[in-house]
């Protein structure tokens, strides 16, 4: 079954980036030129997805709403769902169940940036998969979720932050996961710091024998911009990338236009809304 509906979690508190968010929604920090959230829409946008469920506190749904609407303009559909008080990633799941219903779903963290030479073949799901994990490899492993791959590419095991991680494969804020998600997400216990852990939700799929996993090689930039040294590097590759080529990244309006979600008369219709900047000289350059 294709995948057509995706859900950007797009909460947690931001204590790490403290003060930027003492009256902000992490993802509405900029990356360089754009709010951090315009990233991984853009990206589940690229792979085709045009149901999309933004998770977010009361507070940032309100803000996140404001900026980017039902989405209808860019040729997609925006859903909207609080989450009241962050209890681990795989309560976006059970947040997110009547949007999910039957089908299977993407998930991709608010606060994390992909980019690379053809990533959204990387990023690809098969119609047979019934879940898949996307790893990077990083010096710091025990600051994330790390998996352990045999010489096969199997998942071997999986482990939320370990004190001495087996691998440098540190699991990226992009999931794959098939319609039994949510009743596997309800099946969780909390850990020792009170929530619902990926890596036992993932852990179960693996124990089922339905979990791969893709390794992002040379050329692919992952950030989790949980940090303001993240923060910045991210803001620092985008505008390096943008100066030196000419191109923009993340743009809603280019993508939902290169993807033919919306007609260049739409496209030119948009450019109208936005004030004069850079941002509009280079929507209108594109056409």
């Amino acid at each position: 079954m294709k995948v057509e509906k995706g859900i950007v979690l797009a909460g947690g508190s931001g204590s790490r980036l403290w003060p930027m968010t003492a009256v902000c929604n992490k993802q509405l920090l900029p990356i360089y030129d754009k709010p951090a959230i315009y990233y991984p829409i853009s990206t589940l946008m690229l792979i085709g997805i045009r149901q999309i469920l933004i998770i977010s506190s009361p507070e940032g749904i309100q803000s996140i709403e404001r900026m980017l609407g039902d989405g209808s303009q860019l040729g997609i559909e925006l859903l909207y769902a609080p989450q009241y008080e962050p209890k681990g990633l795989p309560e976006a799941f059970i947040i997110g169940e009547r949007f999910i219903g039957g089908d299977p779903v993407i998930m991709i963290l608010g606060d994390n940036f992909f980019h690379g030479h053809a990533i959204t073949e990387m990023l690809k799901v098969e119609p047979y998969e019934r879940s898949k994990i996307f790893l990077y490899p990083v010096n710091d492993p025990g600051r994330y979720g790390v998996a352990e791959l045999d010489k096969e590419g199997k998942v071997v095991s999986v482990f939320e932050k370990p004190k001495k991680p087996s691998s440098n494969l540190a699991i990226t804020g992009f999931y794959y996961f098939d319609s039994s998600v949510a009743e596997r997400a309800k099946r969780l216990s909390p850990s020792l710091r009170g929530e619902l852990e990926m890596t036992d939700l993932i852990n179960q799929y693996d124990a089922d024998k339905l979990l791969s996993a893709v390794v992002f090689g040379r050329g692919y930039v992952w950030f989790d911009i949980g940090t303001p040294q993240a923060l910045n590097n991210a803001s620092n590759y985008v505008e390096v990338i943008q100066s030196r080529q000419g191109v923009t990244i993340g743009s809603l309006e280019e993508v939902a236009w290169r993807m033919g979600f919306i007609s260049g008369e739409q496209l030119k219709y948009l450019i109208t809304s936005i004030p004069h900047c850079k941002y509009k000289n280079y929507l209108e350059s594109i056409l």
